[in-house]
């Protein structure tokens, strides 16, 4: 999609949904602004026990403290309304050596070592006309084309513009302009990359993230349908197809999660030509404190799945250690989630999930295979002079015949402040 087409995507959506305008509700810029502090202390520990590659490094281990503060304004009153949302981040490193960097958590220096620490301010402002809304500035989008990766010390951002609209009931239209990311473990801009599957593209850059969406709700919102488009301007274009819906049996509370990913080349080529076709299908079975998954993924075409760097995306088997989005992968998935609360016990979770996938095309004359077992267990204590305050661990193992296996553990404490 050239740059005239997303304007044009962007000017019809805000020109033909927007409905006469209407008076803003009571409240103001400042009566209506909100801000939190997040404390996150993170360690994050990756060994590497059977390397491939170019990189030999042997572990990543790296302990930080983070601080996110957001701060959302309300409307100026009227019609049109106006106001102003920030986020600001500061990385604080607690342990780290330059023989265990690249945990994702610190940025790496040009003498090997992890910065002492690392910061950034960012701001967006926004206007709204009756249910539609314009950002431009700092953004953290979460769509099913750009996935939100808020998985380690600080979250990312993009810098561009935004519009979304739900001027029609149960019906939210998105489009969308970025130029250039703040990546999760970096202070400053850059530029906007490409992964394919497991495999960064850094050797090339794109101008611009473009996307246009559309979803709608219906069935009582038991029910949600998608239909995306993105071009990762120069690299790639993709098309989304999405379907969720839940729905109540006796005691049970079934669900569906289908996605279907259409992707190829764009423009100038700059990674070459790209062919990939991704389906999943996650389904779920909820009762009690039990909440039971199982999932089938699948890529097609000659390459892995294309997402911009460097990003979990929404794929159901993909998760933070292996994507299992590999040129012609198939992957199953089982999971189990359970709440202790059914136990009389709020606030404790826990996570098992296994993936197994073949059939990986690796262009070295044999299939690759790949399996990762994963389990989380969450705690939030309920009461108390540290209530709210979250713990989570996270222990992985991850087996390949065509890429580094990797043993990981994670713990991480969070604590929200309302500021107002």
């Amino acid at each position: 999609m050239s740059k005239n087409k997303l304007y044009a995507v962007v000017v019809v959506s805000a020109g033909v949904v927007v409905s006469p305008p209407l008076q803003a509700e009571e409240g103001g810029f400042v009566e209506d602004a909100t801000a939190t502090l997040q404390l996150r202390n993170y360690y994050f520990s990756r060994d590497f026990s059977d390397i491939v590659g170019p990189n030999q490094q042997s572990k990543a281990e790296e302990w930080a403290q983070g601080f996110i503060l957001n701060f959302k304004s309300g409307y100026t009153p009227g019609p049109l309304g106006f106001g102003l949302d920030a986020i600001g981040t500061l990385g604080i490193k607690l342990d780290s050596s330059p023989d265990r960097v690249n945990s994702g958590l610190l940025p790496v220096q040009e003498d090997g070592e992890a910065a002492d620490e690392y910061s950034r301010l960012g701001v967006a402002a926004k206007m709204r006309l009756s249910k539609t809304e314009l950002k431009v500035g700092e953004l953290q989008p979460n769509l099913p084309v750009l996935s939100y990766s808020d998985i380690r010390l600080l979250p990312p951002s993009y810098q561009g513009a935004s519009l979304t609209s739900s001027e029609i009931a149960g019906l939210t239209l998105q489009a969308g302009h970025l130029t250039g990311t703040s990546l999760r473990n970096e202070a400053g801009d850059d530029e906007l990359q490409a992964m394919i599957g497991f495999q960064p593209q850094r050797q090339v850059s794109s101008d611009a993230f473009n996307y246009a969406g559309a979803d709608y709700a219906f069935n009582g919102n038991r029910t949600t349908a998608g239909l995306w488009y993105a071009q990762l301007e120069d690299i790639y274009e993709q098309r989304y197809l999405g379907l969720k819906h839940f729905e109540p049996v006796g005691d049970w509370l079934l669900g569906a999660n289908l996605g279907f990913y259409d992707s190829q080349e764009d423009g100038k080529q700059l990674i070459g030509e790209l062919d990939n076709r991704a389906f999943y299908s996650l389904f779920s079975a909820k009762r009690g404190g039990h909440t039971f998954y199982v999932g089938y993924q699948g890529m097609f075409g000659d390459h892995g799945f294309p997402r911009v760097f460097a990003n979990v995306s929404p794929l159901g088997n993909e998760v933070p250690t292996f994507e299992f989005a590999s040129a012609d992968e198939r992957s199953w998935q089982v999971r189990h989630d359970y709440d202790f609360a059914a136990l009389g016990i709020p606030g404790l979770t826990t996570t098992l999930r296994y993936i197994r996938g073949d059939n990986v095309d690796t262009g070295r004359g044999f299939e690759g295979k790949d399996w990762e077992r994963d389990l989380d267990i969450g705690y939030v204590i309920q009461s108390g002079a540290l209530k709210g305050l979250g713990l989570r661990v996270r222990n992985v193992t991850a087996r390949s015949n065509y890429r580094t296996d990797v043993n990981e553990n994670r713990l991480i404490l969070n604590y929200t402040l309302t500021l107002f």
